[in-house]
C-alpha cells in the first residue's frame, strides 16, 4: 500500500479574497490616507496612502482613453521607484497584464519578451532609452511612455492628464492574468510566468500568517520589482500590510547602508550575496543599523553559518524563505521564533499549502529526512508558461502538483532544508554533489568574500566540482581545498579552484552558473 506523505502548514487554511489584485492592495487606503506608502530613497518623493489610489485611477483612466483593454499587456521596464506601484496595480485595476521586464535586459532579450508576451505599451525610463527604442520597432510595441523626457517616446504625464474616471472593469481572480514575469533564463530563454490575480493575492495573504510585519515597520525596496521576489513580496505586500516602502532604484552598498540608517528601516528583504556584504564588509561598521528587527532571504540558499554572522553582526532575526516565480512568490516561510538548530531552514509550509517530497528517478515519495525534488500544490501556483505548453507539461503534473526541480529534504518537526537544483547537481563517480552546500562552506571562511562552484568535465570521474572564489585575504588555494576537505565527504570535496575579480550574478542575485560553465568549456577546449 502506497504511503502518502503531504506535508501542510501548522496554521489554518485562510480564507483568499475572490476580487482583483488592486482592490485588495489598497484596502486600507481610507485608514492610512495621509501616511507615506511609498518613498523614493535618492529624492525623498513621497506618495501617500491616499495619493496612491489617486494616482493608480488616473493611470487607469489614461491606458483606457488609449484603448488599453482588458487583457491587454503592457510591458513595465523601470528601476524601483514609487511610479513602479502606480503602473502595476493601474494597469490591475483595469484587467490588464503587467510584464515585468529586467533593468539589466539587452535590446535582443528585451524582444525575445515583447515578443513574446504581445506587449502593446512600454514604460520605461530616459537612460534605458537605447535598449528600449530599437527593441519596440522590432516587436508590436504601439507607444513608448517615459517617466520623464526622451525623444521618440511620450511623456508618462500625458497619461495623467484626465479625471480618474476609468470604467469598472470585471475581473474573475482565478482566470483573469495580472502579471506575465520571466523566468529568469539561467538554462536558455526566458519563459514568460502566467500568474492571475488570485496567485498574487494569495500569496501575499498567506506570506502575512508567517512573518511578523506591523503597521509601525519601514521596508526598503532593494530588490528589483520585476523579480518575483520584490514584485509580491516587497512592493505589494508592504502596502497591502499598511508599511511605509522606500524605494532604491540600483543598488549601491553605501546608498543602501545611509537609506536603512536615515528612514530607520526596521524590515529588509534580501538575497546571500547581500547578506555577505552585511556580515563581511567593514563599510557596515560605519552606520547605524541598529533599526533593523528582522531580514527575509530568498531567492537562493543561505549557509546557517553566513545567517549567524549577519545576525550576530546586526542584532537582528533572519529568516529564510522559499519560493519561486512560478509560485508567485514564496511557498515555504522560516519564522524568527523558529528554534535555533532550524538556522539554514526555509521554514514550513505556507497555509492553503502542501508540498511532497519526490524520488528524482522513480518519481515516488521520500520520507522525512530523505533528499528528493520539492512539488508544491497551492492557490498560489502558475496556470503554466505563456505559449509554451510543453514546457508547462513539464513541471506540473496531472495532480495539480508544480515540480520545482529544485532539491530539498523536510526533518521530522516539518522544517524545509532546500539543498540544490535537480539540474545543477554535480555528478562525480555517480555521486551527486550538491554546488550551493560547498558555496555555504566556503562563504563561511573568514578570507573569502563570494564563491560559486560548477561542474568540470572529467574524463575519470565524469564531473568534478570546481570553485571560483573572490577571496579578501592571502589565503592559498591549497588551504581553501583543504578547508573544504576537512568538512565534507571525500566524494564532495573540490578538486579544481580558480581566484576571480568577482561572481557573476542576475540582478536577483541568483549565480549564472551558465557564464561560469561557459568559461570553464573555453579554458578546456583552448
Amino acid at each position: 500500500m502506497e504511503i502518502r506523505l503531504i506535508f501542510t502548514s501548522d496554521k489554518p487554511n485562510v480564507e483568499i479574497p475572490a476580487t482583483d489584485l488592486t482592490s485588495v492592495v489598497l484596502r486600507r487606503v481610507d485608514e492610512l490616507a495621509d501616511k507615506p506608502a511609498l518613498i523614493d530613497g535618492p529624492t525623498d518623493r513621497t506618495l501617500t496612502y491616499a495619493q496612491l489610489r489617486t494616482q493608480v485611477k488616473i493611470l487607469a483612466t489614461g491606458l483606457n482613453q488609449r484603448g488599453f483593454k482588458k487583457g491587454d499587456v503592457l510591458a513595465l521596464f523601470c528601476p524601483n521607484v514609487p511610479e513602479y506601484a502606480v503602473i502595476f496595480l493601474g494597469v490591475a485595476s483595469v484587467g490588464g497584464i503587467n510584464t515585468t521586464v529586467n533593468s539589466l535586459y539587452s535590446t535582443p532579450e528585451l524582444i525575445h519578451q515583447f515578443n513574446d508576451s504581445g506587449a502593446r505599451f512600454l514604460i520605461t525610463i530616459p537612460q534605458f532609452m537605447d535598449r528600449a527604442i530599437p527593441a519596440a520597432q522590432a516587436t508590436g510595441i504601439e507607444e513608448i511612455f517615459v517617466l520623464g523626457e526622451a525623444e521618440g517616446a511620450t511623456p508618462f504625464t500625458e497619461l495623467m492628464q484626465n479625471d480618474g474616471n476609468a470604467p469598472q472593469v470585471e475581473i474573475n481572480s482565478s482566470e483573469d492574468l495580472v502579471a506575465l514575469p520571466y523566468s529568469s533564463g539561467t538554462t536558455g530563454l526566458s519563459k514568460g510566468v502566467m500568474l492571475t490575480h488570485e496567485n498574487l493575492i494569495a500569496n501575499m495573504v498567506l506570506t502575512c500568517e508567517m512573518n511578523a510585519l506591523t503597521d509601525e515597520d519601514r521596508m526598503l525596496g532593494v530588490l528589483p520589482f520585476f523579480h518575483i521576489y520584490g514584485m509580491v513580496l516587497i512592493l505589494n505586500l508592504a502596502i497591502y500590510r499598511g508599511i511605509t516602502l522606500v524605494t532604491m532604484p540600483r543598488f549601491d552598498m553605501q546608498q543602501f547602508l545611509e537609506l536603512v540608517q536615515k528612514h530607520r528601516i526596521t524590515s529588509l528583504n534580501l538575497v546571500p550575496p547581500l547578506i555577505l556584504g552585511l556580515a563581511k564588509q567593514p563599510i557596515v561598521d560605519k552606520y547605524d543599523l541598529s533599526s533593523v528587527r528582522i531580514i527575509g532571504s530568498g531567492a537562493a540558499p543561505l549557509g546557517p553559518e553566513l545567517e549567524k554572522a549577519c545576525g550576530k553582526r546586526l542584532q537582528c532575526d533572519i529568516y529564510q524563505g522559499y519560493g519561486l516565480t512560478e509560485v508567485a512568490g514564496a511557498s515555504h516561510v522560516n519564522n524568527a521564533d523558529a528554534p535555533p538548530e532550524k538556522q539554514g531552514s526555509v521554514g514550513k509550509v505556507l497555509p492553503n499549502t502542501e508540498t511532497r517530497i519526490i524520488d528524482t528517478e522513480t518519481g515516488a515519495e521520500v520520507g522525512v529526512n530523505e533528499r528528493g525534488e520539492v512539488c508544491i500544490r497551492g492557490p498560489h501556483i502558475m496556470p503554466g508558461y505563456l505559449n509554451n505548453q510543453e514546457a508547462t507539461d513539464g513541471c506540473i503534473d496531472k495532480d495539480g502538483w508544480f515540480h520545482t526541480g529544485d532539491i530539498g529534504f523536510a526533518d521530522e518537526d516539518g522544517y524545509f532544508f532546500i539543498v540544490d537544483r535537480v539540474k545543477e547537481l554535480i555528478k562525480y563517480k555517480g555521486y551527486q554533489v550538491a554546488p550551493a552546500e560547498l558555496e555555504a562552506i566556503l562563504l563561511a571562511h573568514p578570507d573569502i568574500a563570494d564563491a560559486a562552484v560548477i561542474p568540470s568535465p572529467d574524463e575519470e570521474a565524469g564531473e568534478v566540482p570546481k570553485a571560483f572564489v573572490v577571496r579578501t585575504g592571502d589565503i592559498s588555494a591549497q588551504e581553501i581545498l583543504d578547508h573544504v576537505a576537512s568538512i565534507v565527504a571525500p566524494t564532495k570535496k573540490i578538486r579544481l579552484l580558480e581566484f576571480v575579480d568577482e561572481i557573476p550574478k542576475s540582478a536577483a542575485g541568483k549565480i549564472l552558473r551558465r557564464i561560469l560553465v561557459e568559461k570553464e568549456r573555453a579554458r578546456l577546449a583552448g
